[in-house]
């Protein structure tokens, strides 16, 4: 090789350099070659000291395939790569001359790869210690006994800081009241039904033997909410879009749009509903089969018809559609995507997924309903335009869920105040008496959940005495004259009307909880406590009779809407009549009276119009 070649090794990167093939032929041997190899060792301790310099360079040259050669090195080296070894300071190792280590290193070649491994990375070890002293205002990494580490172990330990840093960073976001991912977290796969099917029933008995058919089968776009169903019309985007608003702290703020052809077929829609007659929707979903407030407002008239299965599928897709409009950076599990009920393009998707997470609930999916009940609170938790918190408890409960309860009511108890709601004061107190009776818990710990559930059932009857008599009346359960003819318990007993109406919507969506046996052995020996409290004097009775008297005398319009979705006729009869006297629909049911409005309807100078007639765009 030339003196040009070598100058040319000398400035680069160990481990980079070119390979040379002089010494390199097809037809030897292994053996051969390491037969070789000692003769050239043999003839250079044999050459005289004139011929240092060949011998200085064979041995740069064994010394750069070595390199390699043995990964390890290069791996181990990673880190000092960027500053190199300089010859007097490699003449200065205390391993010895340059001669002798070229020695050791045409040794090295002749020993087996697994060896030759081991005694890499050893002198690897030690010679980045020596490296390391000579380095100038480097600063050193130590593992955790206080040791100086090797390079390649501070990978890992990057690794577990980062690891480390990242859990305590999810720790303390998920602690925090901003921050409620912990708490909604929405799982993929739960929202499909046919995963809380499989585990009831198994795979076989949900599916049985349905095989796609591979003639003439629709390659529709993978969705998460609903899967498209060969008997659906052919999808056309039917002028939905998704636009991000902001971002703002990790949040995004997204909204819907609706195209001027959509805005059209919209005008088309309420003229239909407003001639009362479903035929005229019919016809419309004829030519735009798949128009949101069509879907909705012809998926209650068919619920009415008691045609369960096509309400069913006209809601499943209308969020097919609005699925297919998503914006690329949308989320429904991450629960930083935000959606505002005050435009009306967004207030459809809310609906839409309310009565799909009702119909999982009556179909026996309830906990694919309750992801959907977190999906929906998390796109608004501030505002909570539909009240879901009035619901998830009773979800929760249905899916056995006691945890996650709990851990909401513990995270939002100091902003939201959810122990002053008639439902999380009676559904938590249901959590730990089931925690209480599971039959894998410690007895110390089933005596602790036990006493928590006596104190939190019975200060929920201190606050809500209203809710014994309708839940006992409800479950046909007699109750003790002790009890009926008691001023506390008795029809003597008011309530204010915002609380009526929050009492009776427990009541009737979850009596059947309390029928159990062994519940409401529970609750009449809580009962009787009770009176013996009332009687005793107790100041906490004083308290919440004041605190009755204070609040819930109106409710907020989130609430009343909440409760014509519901449609509990417990809780539908104890609606004001400002709420009552005035029409709802059912696509748009309470409208909020701030509404946020992109475009108008335009003005009719003549009567009726059909369906069929031809609209102008509005001047936006």
């Amino acid at each position: 090789m030339s003196s040009r070649a070598l100058r040319r090794l000398r400035g680069k990167q160990r481990g980079q350099e070119a390979l040379d093939f002089g010494d390199v032929t097809l037809d030897d041997s292994p053996e051969e070659q390491a037969e070789a190899k000692e003769e050239q060792l043999d003839t250079a301790n044999v050459s005289p000291p004139s011929d240092s310099k060949g011998s200085s360079r064979k041995a740069k040259k064994n010394k750069a395939q070595k390199n390699f050669s043995n990964i390890y090195e290069l791996i181990g080296d990673a880190d000092n790569e960027a500053e190199k070894i300089s010859p007097d300071e490699e003449a200065e190792k205390p391993d010895g001359s340059k001669t002798s280590g070229m020695g050791k290193n045409d040794k090295k070649d002749l020993k087996k790869p697994d060896q030759k491994h081991e005694e890499a990375s050893t002198k690897s070890l030690s010679g980045d210690r020596v490296k390391k002293k000579k380095k100038k205002k480097k600063t050193k990494m130590t593992s955790e006994d206080g040791q100086e580490a090797a390079p390649d172990d501070n990978i890992d330990l990057l690794l577990e800081n980062l690891e480390q840093s990242n859990g305590l960073s999810l720790q303390s976001e998920d602690c925090g009241g901003s921050d409620r991912k912990s708490v909604l977290h929405v799982e993929h796969r739960n929202l499909n039904p046919e995963t809380e099917l499989k585990r009831y029933f198994g795979a076989r008995a949900v599916l049985g033997d349905q095989r796609p058919r591979q003639r003439n089968r629709q390659f529709h776009r993978s969705t998460w909410m609903t899967s498209p169903k060969d008997s659906w019309p052919r999808f056309s985007r039917p002028g939905i879009s998704m636009t991000l608003l902001e971002s703002k702290d990790g949040i995004q703020y997204f909204t819907f749009e609706h195209s001027r052809d959509y805005q059209q077929v919209q005008f088309k829609f309420l003229d239909a509903v407003e001639s009362m007659d479903p035929n005229n929707i019919v016809a419309l979903l004829q030519l735009n089969p798949y128009h949101i407030d069509s879907l909705l407002q012809l998926s209650d008239v068919c619920r009415i018809q008691e045609d369960q299965e096509m309400a069913r599928d006209l809601i499943e897709r209308a969020l097919y559609s609005f699925e297919c409009a998503f914006h690329p950076l949308f989320s429904l599990t991450s629960g930083t995507s935000r959606l505002d009920y005050l435009r009306p393009e967004n207030r459809a998707f809310y609906l839409a997924l309310y009565k799909h997470m009702m119909f999982l609930e009556k179909r026996g999916c309830p906990r694919t309903a309750l992801e959907y009940c977190k999906l929906i609170l998390s796109l608004d938790p501030d505002s909570d335009p539909l009240c879901m918190l009035l619901l998830v408890d009773f979800l929760t409960l249905r899916s056995r869920e006691y945890h996650s309860l709990l851990q909401l009511h513990q995270d939002w108890e100091e902003h939201r105040n959810l122990s002053q709601l008639p439902n999380f004061a009676f559904s938590t107190a249901l959590c730990h008496f089931h925690l209480s009776q599971q039959e894998d818990t410690d007895p110390e710990e089933s005596d602790k959940q036990r006493q928590i559930a006596d104190q939190m059932l019975q200060d929920a009857l201190i606050m809500f005495p209203g809710v014994l008599m309708p839940l006992l009346d409800l479950c046909t359960v007699q109750a003790d004259p002790a009890v009926t003819s008691h001023s506390f318990f008795g029809p003597k007993s008011q309530q204010p009307p915002a609380l009526a109406e929050l009492t009776a919507l427990y009541v009737g969506r979850t009596f059947n909880l309390w029928r159990e046996a062994a519940v409401m052995l529970w609750l009449e020996e809580s009962v009787k406590e009770v009176l013996c409290r009332v009687n005793a004097k107790d100041p906490l009775v004083e308290d919440c009779q004041n605190k009755r008297k204070q609040r819930y005398q109106s409710a907020p319009r989130n609430i009343h809407r909440h409760v014509l979705l519901s449609e509990i006729k417990e809780a539908t009869s104890s609606l004001p009549l400002e709420v009552t006297t005035q029409p709802v629909m059912g696509f748009d049911p309470l409208p909020p009276l701030d509404s946020v409005i992109s475009y108008t309807r335009p003005e009719r100078t003549h009567g009726p119009v059909t369906v069929h007639s031809v609209f102008h765009f509005p001047q936006c």
